[in-house]
């Protein structure tokens, strides 16, 4: 029965462009995600979009000499760009400064003051001494005062896990310029997270054995100090505070991090209202049935398995003061949380300023997106910090997607080609045959379960088990020693020639490209696997802004499908490109550079 998935991607900042460790955390493993789902007949949502507000967005707008605005504009249209360059299947990227966006975050702000759940304190607000401008909790490093770790956030402890504020930390110091934060007094609107403390408990622990046991374990730890967290900010950048007497007001704003998760659900809306019907983002958001999937890097996880569930609680008067729900109605709760760990290059930490980095645009000229897709599914960081290294990326690329998928795909189209011009008959299987084709058959429930599951590890090794066992069947088979049984031959090829075409679709959710490519060779007709676009949108008030959108409705389908006998077949092209092994050493000298 087809189910209605929400894939929930994390957004972007868009104060520079995205480089191969932030797609490897939200990009990759969501659109694989997605991509499965559509082939196996569920009703896809995946949204998400450039995050552009907060302080962030404007330190980086001053260092250019360009307003936050002109600075969001840019970035936002080349991460758009790059983004649908590497295959991400988006219903709709879009971006939180859309007239949309502020009226679905003002009225989550709304409903979640009506039911008593934000409330106005008087705080120690950390700004720059030199610039006057206020930091944001992240923009904050010291010692933690719980655990002692140097290197503690203002808002979390990476390694004890619990929420800090700035002025709590040993010796804080400004990430942007080194500087000791200046204290002062300022009021904001605080969310009382504690009064969610029991829903979300009773919440999490319904997620036992569904969620990644790391997500689950920190979640779960950070119930025992659950504190009010502020949710405006000193800026003049972002969101305006939707109360009589705030609104109006330049020098105060929705924090960043409460806007942006919004984004989610804001996305829906515009999705809604893009597709003709503005109601359909309900079958998404308020259906028992449907299953809400949120992707991002593990420095995220308490936004999306405590926060926004928090928000979402108190929208819908859920907590420990009750409440109804707003004007949009009850709105669900994510399914699961999928994080992944932070992946590093070269044994260092990706840094944009020490020039540790690949931006995905720079890799995308040099390389193939269906390799980056590849190298992040095999071999990312889906449960444990991973390190990508050159040299790796060399032998994943030549070892596994030339040397065996592609050369399994060459030989296979070219010997049926030059030899029968056609898809050869298949007449009395042996006993080997047999056992490929079922082995083959066998791989889309094991591989489907893995992607449903979020394991894509185990999902593409699974797949490329398929591949190795084609090779092998090839090799001991020798079809092209056989000279005087065309009848055998040509059953050899076609039993080969239908396990590329099985593991053309089991690799579709990670190599959409290449897939799509292999969909012709077989003399496939029409579009198997849809690719993003970006369409240029307007909005009331004459802006127009970057959208990545697409059709991904083709004929790819989770099944094994016969090929048929008598399709005409031409020579191939090469799938993969092999690389010189010079790359390392070439790449690596960029880097130090």
């Amino acid at each position: 029965m087809s189910q209605h998935i929400l894939t929930a991607v994390a957004w972007p900042y868009a104060n520079g462009p995205r480089h191969i460790g932030h797609v490897s955390g939200f990009g990759v493993p969501s659109d694989v995600f997605s991509r499965y789902q559509r082939m196996a007949g569920n009703k896809v949502l995946m949204v998400s979009g450039t995050d552009e507000h907060g302080t962030p967005i404007q330190v980086q707008a001053d260092k250019e000499g360009v307003s936050a605005r002109e600075l969001a504009d840019r970035y936002n249209r080349v991460i758009a760009e790059d983004l649908t360059a590497l295959g991400l299947s988006y219903d709709l990227f879009t971006r939180t400064t859309t007239l949309n966006h502020y009226a679905v975050a003002q009225e989550i702000f709304l409903g979640l003051h009506k039911n008593g759940y934000i409330f106005p304190k008087t705080t120690m607000g950390a700004v720059s001494p030199s610039t006057g401008r206020t930091l944001p909790d992240r923009y904050i490093e010291g010692t933690c005062p719980i655990c002692g770790y140097d290197g503690a956030r203002g808002d979390q402890c990476d390694n004890c896990g619990n929420q800090l504020d700035p002025i709590d930390l040993i010796n804080p110091k400004s990430k942007i310029n080194g500087e000791t934060p200046k204290f002062i007094e300022t009021e904001h609107f605080m969310l009382d997270l504690p009064a969610f403390a029991d829903a979300l408990g009773t919440w999490l622990q319904g997620k036992q054995g569904e969620w990644r046991p790391n997500v689950l374990k920190f979640s779960l730890n950070l119930l025992g100090d659950l504190q009010p967290r502020a949710i405006s900010r000193d800026l003049d950048w972002g969101v305006p505070i939707p109360l009589d007497g705030w609104s109006d007001r330049n020098d105060k704003r929705l924090y960043v991090w409460f806007d942006a998760v919004i984004g989610y659900l804001s996305a829906s809306v515009e999705w809604a209202r893009r597709s003709g019907d503005p109601d359909a983002w309900r079958a998404w958001w308020q259906n028992p049935d449907a299953r809400g999937y949120y992707f991002m890097g593990k420095d995220n996880i308490v936004f999306h398995s405590e926060i926004w569930p928090a928000m979402l609680l108190g929208y819908n008067g859920e907590g420990a003061r009750g409440g109804a729900a707003g004007s949009l109605g009850r709105l669900d709760l994510p399914s699961e949380v999928v994080s992944s760990e932070f992946l590093t290059m070269e044994g260092r930490k990706f840094s944009s300023s020490r020039s540790v980095v690949i931006y995905v645009r720079d890799f995308l000229e040099r390389y193939s997106a269906d390799a980056l897709r590849y190298y992040i599914a095999v071999a990312g960081p889906e449960n444990q910090d991973t390190d990508f290294t050159w040299s790796e990326f060399l032998n994943r690329n030549n070892g596994e997607l030339v040397a065996a998928w592609g050369n399994l795909v060459n030989r296979s189209i070219s010997m049926a080609s030059k030899n029968f011009g056609k898809i050869p008959d298949a007449v009395d299987l042996t006993d080997a045959d047999r056992a490929l084709l079922a082995r083959s058959k066998a791989a889309f429930p094991a591989v489907g379960a893995e992607l449903g599951r979020s394991r894509f590890k185990n999902a593409v090794t699974e797949a490329f088990d398929v591949v190795r066992d084609a090779n092998r069947y090839l090799a001991e088979q020798e079809p092209w020693k056989i000279k005087d049984d065309a009848v055998r031959q040509g059953t050899i090829l076609h039993v080969a020639l239908q396990v590329v075409d099985d593991a053309k679709t089991l690799l579709t959710p990670f190599l959409p490209n290449s897939s799509n490519k292999i969909h012709e060779m077989l003399g496939g007709q029409g579009v198997w696997s849809g690719m993003p676009e970006i369409r240029e949108v307007d909005e009331p008030g004459g802006r127009s802004y970057p959208v990545i959108t697409g059709s991904y409705d083709g004929a790819a389908k989770w099944e094994h499908r016969p090929v048929q006998s008598g399709t005409p077949l031409a020579p191939p092209k090469p799938l993969f490109a092999k690389l010189d092994s010079k790359i390392v050493d070439e790449e690596l000298a960029r880097l130090e550079s």
